[in-house]
């Protein structure tokens, strides 16, 4: 008999529901969510503000519970923060008494990993992210883009299933975040990883996501699923990425 093995890093989203006070009144963010994520997927999470975006992405991590309904990764119920997950916020907020190698490894090293290994496996993803020859600068000497790279491969280093982005080009100049959403996709790609991405650009969910969650803000609307069909490597120029564009800003009334 053939075995059928799942997928690693799936996600199932069941009747999830997430409010919070606000001036004596509740206001409900997430509201009976269903989703669906399979392994390896890369999923962008768009809409306005105040729509949730940022709400599911810390209950998917483990640093927020709901008030109804369930997370499972891979069948399992999320129960706070744990190893398969990782999450890199728009910040990359690394420890800046640490070099960029002592901050790569800091998370394998609280977890009990020998400094030898760690820095071993460290080194592994400050290669995989283009930054070997500043293993030894500090947070100060970094430019931003550079700063989140170490935040990357920081998250990375611990070999989580699925990785959690929230607005984490969002500070960058224009041209990095150009070439970091070229090198986002290339790390997926190469790593195998569940990705899920909340972002404000639309440009940015079609080039680096092979589906979009479009959140709404108004009551009583339902969150709508697009599959993003466009072949890798993406163009932007393309027609059919155009189109894509236009599509999207019709689900928030632009044109």
């Amino acid at each position: 008999m053939t075995q059928v093995t799942t997928p690693r890093g799936e996600v199932a989203v069941r009747n999830l529901s997430k409010s919070f006070a606000l001036n004596g009144q509740q206001l409900n963010v997430l509201r009976d969510l269903d989703l669906d994520i399979r392994g390896g997927e890369s999923l962008a999470i768009v809409g306005p503000s105040g729509c949730g975006k940022t709400t599911l992405l810390r209950v998917l991590a483990g640093l927020e519970a709901p008030d109804a309904g369930e997370v499972r990764i891979d069948g399992l119920p999320v129960q706070g923060i744990s190893a398969e997950r990782a999450i890199i916020f728009q910040e990359p907020r690394l420890l800046p008494w640490l070099t960029v190698l002592g901050n790569v490894a800091f998370g394998l090293q609280v977890r009990g990993v020998d400094t030898a290994e760690a820095e071993a496996r460290a080194r592994r993803y400050i290669r995989l992210v283009g930054l070997s020859e500043f293993e030894a600068a500090y947070p100060r000497q970094l430019s931003g883009g550079m700063a989140q790279r170490v935040g990357i491969a920081r998250a990375l280093t611990v070999q989580p299933e699925i990785l959690l982005l929230d607005e984490p080009l969002g500070a960058l100049d224009a041209m990095t975040k150009l070439v970091m959403q070229e090198e986002l996709v290339r790390i997926w790609r190469d790593e195998g990883v569940t990705l899920i991405l909340v972002t404000h650009d639309l440009e940015e969910a079609i080039f680096l996501a092979d589906r979009v969650l479009v959140l709404p803000k108004e009551k009583g609307a339902r969150p709508r699923l697009i599959d993003i069909t466009l072949p890798r490597p993406r163009e932007r120029s393309e027609p059919a990425f155009v189109a894509m564009r236009r599509r999207l800003m019709a689900e928030f009334g632009l044109h």
